[in-house]
């Protein structure tokens, strides 16, 4: 086997990383039989690699192994599994430079949030630490005397794990580190188009299990395309399926895993605003807005897509945004002071282009940016579009650094806005004003399932629950108590007495 095509490429053997590399982690080891892809560099579509994708066949030999595995890993007492998932932890923290680079490299975002990324998993491995000792049941009283009623919670067995190419390792972080300490095996799809980052953190996890003596088929991984997908969807050996990606596949997803009575964990798209009151710290908001708007080439589910401002600031607001999106550095994700690099694949930036389209037929204006960028690369301008709210366009999700800026008059009609959309994952208004914040998030608010007060749509903390309403699918990932979706409750009643009392004063013979 030759070397890797660029010489900037090398650092990719620290990660277990090969010119060619098979794409199957199954039964504990390195497989593939499926067909030979290629992975790109988005800034500037050369091939990075080449990966062997998983057969039916490996997924089929992966799925006997694992489910043996899960037999195993369930009766590990859960503080001992958390310090497996510590140790996991321990080694992205050796490799952190190093993965964060190939995040940049194989995805496209900038190297600071592909280090973010990687640091997020980290984050989840020390939240799952501490899970590990406080997967509480609770104590009920009963209605019986000499009668004892508990919650208990228990694995559900194997979760599968289905992600996109935006975060293509930390959303698996957000379910496999919780997964795993609840006692779950974890059977992974990665990407189609980030192999290389699925198989690099699997080479991690799998380091970790094979020092403590364990199955690796306790994390099992596929490289693949739908195929791969379709079978962990209908396999009834998947209790929960967590998938993350647009709502049209999720949906597929859903009535996949529901039609064998499975539970499905969605985080699908978003359509997200970011409303700016009148007495709002502009500085602020506008900092926030090109953070939420241009960061990741405009392609988090977080994304700020649409920017409600109130018509009293709206020409002050617009005019500094102008001038800071002026500023904005678009370039090579790997060098150093770039803001803004490409989109992820050559359908991005065609869809961008169907898009900017779309937009001006639709009575929108450019205000800002609006066409690619000439490159080897998938580089568009940061665009900002003047277009009603009305506007048919305005409802759909495109993923690319487009923003949509409209006027309100009144608290009520920019709530109004935020809620129109099918989607309802993150919304975020900016305001000092107390009467305004509780209405916000009250009731009468925002009906999204991330609603903030004077930050981002985007960059949320691993210690919440993530997710959202609606189209988005109603998911929820990493903190809070997401980890119950994880497992099974089981309400248990035990009489310690000789008499047989009957709940509801029954009197049965």
């Amino acid at each position: 086997m030759g070397g890797f095509v660029r010489k900037e490429y090398e650092f990719l053997s620290q990660l277990g990383l090969g010119p060619r590399s098979p794409g199957c982690f199954v039964n504990g080891a390195w497989k593939g039989s499926g067909p030979v892809v290629a992975t790109h560099n988005p800034a500037n579509n050369q091939v990075i690699a080449e990966v062997i994708e998983a057969s039916i066949e490996d997924y089929e030999e992966g799925m006997r192994a694992c489910a043996d595995a899960a037999k195993t890993w369930m009766q590990i007492p859960a503080p001992k599994r958390g310090e497996i998932v510590r140790q996991i932890g321990e080694a992205l923290r050796a490799k952190l430079q190093y993965l964060g680079r190939l995040v940049s490299l194989e995805m496209g975002k900038i190297l600071p949030e592909g280090i973010g990324e990687v640091q997020e998993i980290i984050d989840m491995c020390d939240y799952s630490v501490g899970l590990s000792r406080q997967l509480n049941g609770s104590v009920i009283p009963s209605e019986r005397p000499n009668h004892m009623m508990l919650e208990v919670w228990n694995p559900l067995g194997i979760v599968g794990v289905i992600t996109a190419f935006n975060f293509p390792c930390a959303v698996l972080g957000w379910n496999a580190c919780i997964a795993l300490v609840c006692g779950n095996c974890v059977v992974w799809k990665g990407a189609p188009t980030t192999p290389l980052i699925t198989i690099a953190m699997t080479e991690i996890v799998a380091g970790v299990l094979e020092k403590n003596n364990l199955p690796g088929a306790i994390f099992t991984s596929f490289c693949g395309g739908a195929e791969i997908g379709q079978a962990i969807a209908c396999d009834s050996r998947i209790p929960l399926v967590s998938f993350t990606g647009s709502s049209k596949v999720g949906l597929m997803v859903q009535q996949n895993v529901h039609k064998r009575f499975g539970k499905c964990l969605l985080e699908l798209s978003g359509n997200n605003a970011i409303i700016v009151m009148d007495d709002a710290d502009i500085q602020l908001a506008v900092r926030s807005v090109l953070f939420a708007a241009v960061g990741t080439a405009g392609q988090r589910c977080t994304t700020c897509r649409r920017l409600l401002i109130h018509e009293s600031v709206y020409q002050t607001v617009v005019s500094q945004l102008l001038e800071v999106y002026k500023q904005v550095k678009i370039g090579d994700p790997l060098e150093k002071g770039t803001l803004l690099g490409p989109l992820h694949t050559p359908t991005s930036k065609e869809n961008f282009v169907k898009g900017i389209q779309v937009i001006k037929d639709q009575g929108g204006k450019i205000l800002f940016g609006g066409s690619v960028i000439e490159s080897e690369g998938n580089f568009v301008q940061p665009t900002i579009v003047g277009i009603s709210s009305s506007a048919p366009v305005v409802k759909e999700e495109l993923f690319g650094p487009v923003l949509y800026v409209m006027k309100f008059q009144t608290l009520n009609e920019a709530i109004e806005i935020n809620n129109s959309v099918p989607q309802g994952l993150s919304s975020s208004i900016f305001t000092r004003k107390p009467e305004i914040i509780f209405k916000w998030i009250g009731p009468h608010g925002s009906d999204c399932g991330i609603v903030n007060v004077n930050i981002p749509t985007n960059g949320a903390e691993i210690g919440g629950a993530f997710g959202g309403e609606k189209a988005t699918g109603g998911g929820r990932e990493a903190g809070s108590d997401s980890w119950k979706q994880y497992m099974r409750r089981a309400t248990c009643t035990i009489n310690y007495g000789n008499e047989l009392p009957l709940a509801q004063g029954i009197n049965f013979g």
